[in-house]
């Protein structure tokens, strides 16, 4: 009578990249954009009137942070965009807790945040005009409402899918409702809560850049609009390159919160 002999199969095992091949990786299409860029305008396929070479981005870059106003105008649109996302994530938070934890709160709540959520929030912009006028308010207000939604989807669903075994024990040993929140539940649902937090931060940029057109005389859409006027497009290049680094810098943020909070994740992450 003959044996059987089974084998376990090999483990998969992944072999780590080396730093520098890496970021060589993700530089490689920037540079190739770049490249084509500069071919595109010296050839003369590109001309200034339908966009600027890279040179002149730079010089008009250069032009804009020695004269001053493009720093200022990029703090006055962070502060915009700041402000916003604070209100419209710590709303979305506050609401997303509420009903992930309470089905009462989810009763009374969800189904009107999930209507409004179905709102583009583009379409709010003439209704704010009348309500808070053209003033910072209706920005900042335009803001907070784009940055909410995702930060409350994201709460709703991670509190929901919090370890009930473990909510259930700690209440057994007495734990308070708010203590519970604070040690169990928004620690438990880290992970949803910093992706509602990477699409929230995205959306206040996309925001930020409707919000600068409702007759803004400061920030990057001012700079946008007199440039628009005088046909500048090396000025517009710049002012649509600042917005696409707010950008990566907010996602930035938020990669780096997740390897200061959550070390376990990159630790077994294959690179």
């Amino acid at each position: 009578m003959s044996t059987t002999h089974l084998v376990a199969p090999k483990p998969r095992t992944t072999r780590p990249r080396r730093p520098g091949l890496a970021l060589g990786l993700r530089t490689l299409g920037p540079v190739v954009v770049l490249i084509a860029w500069y071919a595109a305008s010296a050839t003369g396929v590109l001309t200034d009137d339908l966009l600027a070479s890279p040179g002149a981005v730079l010089q008009a870059l250069g032009e804009l942070w020695s004269s001053g106003q493009l720093g200022d105008a990029l703090a006055v649109s962070l502060t915009r965009a700041g402000s916003g996302l604070l209100i419209g994530a710590s709303i979305g938070l506050t609401l997303g807790v509420l009903t992930g934890f309470s089905r009462l709160g989810e009763e009374l709540l969800d189904s009107s945040v999930q209507l409004l959520r179905t709102i583009p929030f583009l379409s709010l912009v003439p209704l704010f005009m009348v309500w808070f006028g053209i003033g910072e308010t209706a920005r900042v207000v335009l803001i907070a409402v784009a940055t909410s939604f995702p930060m409350y989807v994201s709460a709703a669903g991670g509190v929901r899918n919090t370890d009930r075994k473990l909510v259930e024990a700690m209440r057994s040993f007495g734990v308070g409702r708010l203590a519970l929140v604070r040690e169990v539940v928004l620690p438990g649902a880290l992970p949803a809560l910093l992706s509602g937090l990477r699409l929230s931060m995205t959306l206040s940029v996309i925001a930020l850049i409707a919000a600068e057109e409702i007759n803004s005389t400061a920030g990057i859409g001012y700079l946008m609009s007199t440039a628009q006027e005088y046909s500048r497009t090396d000025i517009l290049t710049v002012c649509i390159l600042v917005y696409a680094l707010v950008g990566l810098l907010a996602d930035g943020v938020v990669r780096l919160l997740e390897r200061l909070l959550m070390p376990w994740r990159t630790q077994g992450a294959a690179r």
